[in-house]
């Protein structure tokens, strides 16, 4: 088993790690920037080290002083958690290279997996279903014209590096088509530095619904279920739940054993998750996401299964402690992420925590790091607590997190609480008929 473990990230996800590590009496190292000096996960682990000042460019993506980190304190492993470097194949490459293990997938499942062309060529060869468009990264507008025209407008132009809803554009006519190529690809070659980009088919309502996967080093793969993570405004995913509803059995299943047979068939390790748009009773693989996600949470309650405690567990050499026929799921669950943010235009809202009061009773899990006095810093994400509601069904779960909400005190700084109680109020939500632009259109309503 790993002796220590030094975790390259911030916030709630590295509290996550830590009570994760402690569990398994594994020791922990945080690294923070100059900002997060005071933040719950430094003051927990059992050693800490400042890597640079506020920006992320200088702490929590500066790969040398966090390889130094490693090297200083005796770390054997590095966790990157989510977001920053997790899913950086040169980050992961290093790590192994420097010696220490990588807590997460070999830097050729990254690779592979984080460019969406030779993601979508890898599914199409494992039987995964896929959006129709080209095959690969588009070679001319000749080409761009052709393969809209077959497949029908609208399309969308995807960055082939992209991610979080950046590099994207949807074109609903051809006079459209030349211009928005040549935008996206500027974007992308500024914010991937890769400006290669494919064609989709758009869809007009599908639903976001994922895939959790575990795979060791030994040959066994499992897939935990699905997610339901349709509720998003910029791509941006505000609340999730498991399992999906509305979806029958049979086809989820079916989904499941494709994507065990996707991840045998590029030999993934640790944890991961594919992501696909379903509409009309079909699935679209979109992507895969080779890191721990940010709604794992709604998994584990529901598969009584610790993602991160299997992450370590297989980094350690450990075979995976359940087989497919194992996996049983019980009730269901919903995660709600409370950002530091206006709940309606988004913008951000750093400040100190004057009060907080988490929520409890039965069925409520919080993962979060403030604290009263917890200054919210305004260089990372507005994310700060994630409420998680398990009942017998979905109904349960619902009630529970409204139940949950109404006991939520985050005082000093603004918040989306509002708007979390808006969806779980609402009819459409609450039947289940929605797609992934229903809460842009529900909060048109609302500002309207």
């Amino acid at each position: 088993m790993i002796k220590k473990v030094l975790i390259a990230n911030r916030g709630e996800i590295a509290l996550r790690i830590i009570r994760a590590c402690k569990e398994l009496d594994i020791k922990t190292v945080a690294v923070h920037s100059q900002e997060d000096a005071n933040s719950k996960s430094v003051l927990l682990a059992d050693e800490s080290v400042c890597v640079g000042p506020a920006q992320s460019n200088l702490s929590y993506l500066n790969i040398p002083s966090i390889i130094s980190a490693a090297e200083v304190t005796g770390a054997d492993a590095i966790h990157p958690g989510y977001g920053f470097l997790s899913e950086n194949s040169d980050f992961a490459k290093i790590v192994e290279e420097s010696g220490f293990t990588f807590i997460g997938p070999k830097p050729e499942n990254i690779s592979l997996m984080g460019d969406k062309v030779s993601a979508k060529r890898a599914m199409i060869k494992a039987g995964v279903p896929v959006v129709p468009g080209s095959e690969g990264q588009i070679s001319d507008n000749n080409d761009a014209k052709k393969i809209a025209s077959k497949i029908g407008y609208p399309v969308i132009i995807k960055a082939a590096g992209g991610g979080g809803g950046r590099g994207m554009k949807v074109v609903h006519e051809e006079k459209e088509l030349i211009g928005q190529i040549a935008f996206t690809k500027e974007e992308a070659r500024v914010a991937f530095g890769n400006d290669a980009v494919y064609l989709e088919k758009y869809l007009e309502k599908p639903r976001h619904v994922e895939v959790q996967v575990l795979g060791d080093s030994f040959g066994n793969f499992i897939h935990l279920g699905d997610r339901d993570c349709s509720m998003q405004r910029r791509h941006q995913k505000i609340i999730e739940e498991a399992l999906a509803p509305k979806i029958p059995i049979e086809e989820k299943n079916k989904l499941g054993s494709l994507c065990v047979k996707a991840c045998e068939l590029i030999d993934y390790r640790g944890a991961g998750t594919f992501e696909f748009l379903y509409e009309d009773g079909n699935f679209y693989f979109i992507e895969m996401n080779t890191r721990v996600q940010v709604e794992h949470p709604i998994t584990e309650e529901v598969t009584f299964n610790d993602i991160v405690k299997s992450q370590l567990e297989i980094a350690s050499g450990e075979k995976l402690q359940l087989n497919q026929q194992e996996v049983t799921f019980r009730g269901h669950a919903i995660e709600c992420r409370i950002n530091a943010e206006h709940p309606y235009t988004f913008i951000p809202s750093p400040g100190k925590v004057l009060n907080w009061h988490p929520p409890g009773g039965n069925g409520i899990r919080v993962d979060s790091h403030l604290y009263n006095g917890y200054k919210i810093p305004s260089f990372y994400d507005s994310l700060i607590c994630k409420i998680i509601a398990t009942g017998k069904n979905r109904e349960e779960s619902i009630m529970r997190m409204k139940r949950a909400l109404g006991e939520l005190v985050i005082e000093g700084v603004q918040t989306n609480i509002s708007l979390h109680l808006d969806l779980l109020n609402d009819k459409n939500f609450n039947d289940a008929n929605f797609s992934i632009h229903y809460l842009e259109q529900l909060i048109k309503k609302i500002k309207n």
